[in-house]
């Protein structure tokens, strides 16, 4: 579930609109029997290593974006994988190394797109609007990983899982600070780390009340709803 340096969809993708969650490969190929052999039961092709890891993580995502599964436990993953709970934990050591997969994946798959915003936009204005509109872009599109990001799928879990999604937005909001205090200083203000501060912190929480009001309403109300009018208020 590495992102390469273009933005993930399914694996990877064309644009930074078009972040998914990856899609592992077919766990159900058959082989035929050999020439010259009598017909044979297809057989099951076995996953490759890592294979079966991405496809468990799939599914824990594609379940978090049901109806009423804020909390999906390992027996109802296995069920949907047709497999045992053991087979579970051969790939992973617990529950939550399960979500930490689904976290490291959050991160990697939205800086790469910050970084490339970072590195290829030099109006520190334009970097805020469209830090702003990948990260809700990413929760629009991976439903099922808006739960974790709001920390909903979290509740139940280990808190480190809860620190690491904190940690995520305090570096969202550290960009935004840094980009915020660019655009302060080149329109002359005497205090540009104070302005930076208050909006790098405004924005982060009307980002993460998108999300949470996305989650919330049964993935009904888009985060992306009327973004550009929001962000004129937000981020003039």
């Amino acid at each position: 579930m590495t992102p390469s340096s273009d933005p993930p969809a399914s694996v990877t993708g064309d644009s930074e609109e078009d972040a998914r969650v990856p899609t592992a490969l077919p766990d159900d190929a058959i082989v035929p029997g050999a020439s010259r052999q009598p017909p044979t039961l297809p057989m099951r092709k076995r996953p490759r290593p890592g294979e079966r890891r991405v496809q468990i993580l799939e599914t824990l995502a594609t379940m978090l974006q049901e109806p009423g599964a804020e909390r999906v436990t390992t027996a109802a993953l296995a069920a949907k994988l047709d497999v045992s709970e053991a087979a579970l934990y051969r790939h992973f050591a617990s529950k939550a190394q399960m979500f930490e997969g689904l976290i490291e994946f959050i991160e990697q798959s939205v800086f790469t797109l910050v970084n490339q915003i970072v590195e290829r936009e030099a109006d520190p204005g334009v970097q805020v609007k469209r830090v702003l509109g990948v990260l809700l872009q990413f929760g629009e599109k991976n439903p099922g990983m808006t739960r974790v990001m709001v920390g909903d799928a979290l509740v139940f879990e280990n808190d480190r899982l809860t620190a690491r999604m904190n940690q995520f937005f305090e570096r969202i909001e550290s960009q935004l600070r840094q980009s915020l205090r660019q655009r302060a200083e080149a329109a002359g203000s005497t205090t540009p780390t104070v302005e930076a501060n208050a909006e790098a912190s405004a924005l982060t929480a009307f980002a993460v009340g998108r999300l949470q009001r996305f989650a919330r309403s049964g993935f009904k109300k888009s985060p992306t709803e009327h973004l550009d009018v929001a962000l004129r208020l937000f981020a003039p």
